[in-house]
């Protein structure tokens, strides 16, 4: 058995609402530990609100330290769940007796296996009313690579859970006094179904170990230490998924799971070996979530991997100001941080998420998580005008805190966009920007880059003269002006001869062409058009550069309303990922929003996911996600690209154009 020196850390995961914070908090009650108060509220059977960031608490059990992390469930908060993970020993993935929840585990499973991150899966609340294990696990099994193996068989009296049979011991436990585990008979109407269960659990480790195997075909019983060997190595190596059952809430089961943990989980020396960390550095630390407090400044929660950490030490080229343990929203100072421990450390400005460091500078993680697009974006403005400087800073901190936020500029309008996995984590977002942050802002409707272009061809003669005592100004041009096909674009040639237009002049009258083009006359950046200089007159004194690129210009104005103007809009290519069974949904979900259906297929990666692929106007997509997660059980999502403008007429196209040519102010 292992007796890890430095503390082993493990991550709760699983979809929103099976009862992670009440199993956190009931793993640290049964160890002894101070109740943590959990960040964003709880979840699951407790009834509590969702969690909506990592809680982190430490703990002791039969004498080795732990550190267990509740991490959110909602698909929005994904990003803060897979942080969590990479810096973790092991996970335990929760989950209900409810075979539909297959479909949200599935994300979970192909990133766990993905990265060889070692898990466990503990079915939770196994009460009357609820599937049968073997119709749950045979869900599962569907979307985990790893095989599922159950170590442990529900005892049930009343259609209630009263115990569990351990399948390696073959002991049975139930609640004592207190809620302490004890020791119960295992009926004889139950023995039948915990000897078939353990068979299968022998046959499902003998697949991995031929000594194992060769004693199965000659009918050897293997001693329970073997067994326990054996479910520790292919933990440690993620080659099986053992399962546990319980109930967190009544406090049942939870001491078999963490013997599970003790015995199996590996520890800091194997999880650094798994993840290519160099072994050799004496201090090695690495941030998995940031935080910017009121009167503190930067927080880095960290693991250390290797050495210790002190106050004051130098880590990523910078001086540690502070080393703080952290127990749900309370931390306190404790100065130094061992081997394995997770804590936050202070003003270690280099440090950002995801970041390796040693005292010298930052080295590169082995595939850290890249966050996902956003799927919804809001138009930011900062409530006061005198706070558009902090605000421009504030969400460079928010965007560090959290990096599946992203800002960007609307390229027309210059807006600020805000942009985020969903309508509660940009709610969240504007909420940080209010309280810590300290920049309250107002939100905009989306700007949506409309486009227009022509339908006719013409020609037209614009002359601009104006006199104002000394060198006047004075331009002449004409031009031809055509139609090109969608997504061509812009064309300009010269096609003067003679000498008309000097050919000094031919590059200002482009740039003025250019400027009529910026506006339209239907209030939009005109495209898809030819220009063609035929010919012009100028004045030896008064013709200029500038003189010229203003003709340009009005050249456009006065000729782009008789060319029948048509207004054109931006379309994207839609790549929705969902559960298979949400398909139909999605695709009525993409006709009601004037969307093209391309065509679907199997997903690459989550196995039974499907990616539909459509068209749908950029102007279609605002709340897009908020009607495609209603329709997906809270799961689906989506990656966009600009692919084409489409022209848009009808009463549309009219509401378009008449918001446009509205004042700014009444916008």
């Amino acid at each position: 058995m292992k007796h890890p020196a430095s503390p082993r850390v493990v991550t709760l995961v699983g979809p929103q609402g099976v009862g992670k914070t009440t199993l956190f908090e009931s793993l640290l009650k049964s160890t002894g530990a101070e109740e943590p108060r959990t960040v964003g509220g709880g979840g699951g059977a407790t009834g509590r609100s969702m969690t909506l960031e990592l809680s982190v608490a430490h703990t002791r059990f039969l004498g080795e330290e732990w550190t267990f992390i509740d991490a959110p469930g909602a698909t929005e908060f994904s990003q803060e769940a897979r942080h969590a993970l990479m810096v973790s020993d092991a996970a335990v993935v929760v989950c209900d007796a409810s075979p539909e929840r297959a479909a949200a585990l599935a994300p979970l499973f192909t990133f766990l296996d993905a990265r060889r991150i070692p898990h466990l899966l503990f079915l939770n609340v196994l009460e009357e009313g609820g599937a049968p294990v073997r119709e749950v696990l045979e869900s599962l099994q569907a979307v985990s690579s790893r095989p599922l193996v159950m170590r442990e068989i529900p005892l049930r009296q009343g259609g209630h859970l009263v115990g569990v049979v351990d399948l390696v011991s073959e002991r049975a436990w139930g609640q004592g006094k207190e809620g302490k585990p004890a020791l119960i008979s295992l009926p004889d109407s139950d023995k039948p179904r915990e000897e078939t269960a353990r068979r299968e659990l022998i046959e499902r480790l003998a697949d991995l170990d031929d000594a194992l195997l060769a004693q199965l075909l000659e009918d050897v019983v293997p001693p329970p230490r073997a067994l326990y060997e054996q479910l520790e190595r292919a933990l440690r190596e993620d080659r099986l998924v053992p399962v546990f059952l319980g109930s967190a809430e009544q406090g049942l089961g939870l001491e078999r799971l963490l013997k599970g943990l003790r015995h199996e989980a590996p520890t800091v020396d194997e999880t650094r070996a798994r993840l290519g960390i160099p072994g050799e550095i004496p201090v090695l630390a690495q941030a998995f979530k940031t935080q910017h407090q009121p009167h503190v400044g930067k927080l880095s929660m960290v693991r250390v991997w290797r050495g210790e950490l002190h106050e004051g030490d130098t880590l990523a080229g910078g001086r540690v100001g502070g080393v703080q343990r952290v127990h749900g929203t309370k931390q306190t100072a404790a100065g130094t941080a061992r081997e394995g421990e997770v804590v936050t450390v202070s003003r270690v400005d280099a440090l950002r998420t995801g970041d390796l460091a040693d005292t010298e500078g930052l080295l590169t993680p082995k595939d850290w998580p890249v966050a996902p697009p956003p799927v919804h974006q809001l138009a930011i403005v900062a409530e006061k005008r005198t706070d558009d400087v902090k605000l421009t800073s504030a969400l460079s901190r928010l965007v560090e805190e959290d990096p599946s936020l992203s800002v960007d500029q609307e390229a027309d309008t210059q807006m600020l966009l805000l942009g985020g996995q969903g309508e509660l984590h940009l709610r969240m977002a504007l909420e940080h920007l209010r309280t810590r942050m300290r920049v309250p802002v107002l939100t905009r409707p989306l700007p949506i880059p409309y486009r227009e272009t022509i339908r006719k061809t013409g020609s037209h003669h614009a002359r601009f003269k104006r006199q104002s005592g000394g060198h006047g100004q004075f331009g002449d041009v004409v031009v031809d002006v055509k139609p090109l096909a969608h997504g061509e674009g812009f064309r300009f040639t010269s096609a003067v001869v003679g000498g008309a237009v000097p050919k000094q002049y031919v590059p200002a009258v482009e740039e003025g062409v250019k400027d009529g083009l910026k506006r339209g006359p239907l209030g939009f950046p005109v495209v898809d058009v030819e220009v063609i200089l035929t010919g012009g007159t100028y004045h030896s004194v008064d013709s200029s550069d500038q003189a010229f690129r203003t003709t340009g210009r009005l050249a456009m104005v006065e000729i782009l309303p008789k060319l029948e103007p048509v207004l054109l809009e931006p379309i994207l290519q839609v790549d929705i990922h969902v559960p298979n069974e949400a398909i139909p949904r999605a695709q009525r979900l993409v006709t009601s929003h004037r969307g093209q259906i391309l065509g679907f297929d199997t997903h690459p990666e989550i196995p039974g996911w499907e990616v539909l692929t459509a068209y749908v106007p950029q102007a279609e997509m605002q709340g897009f996600i908020v009607e495609l997660r209603s329709a997906s059980s809270g799961l689906g999502s989506f990656v966009t690209r600009h692919d084409h403008y489409s022209e848009l007429v009808g009463k549309q196209a009219e509401r378009v154009v008449s918001h446009q040519q509205q004042p700014a102010a009444e916008r």
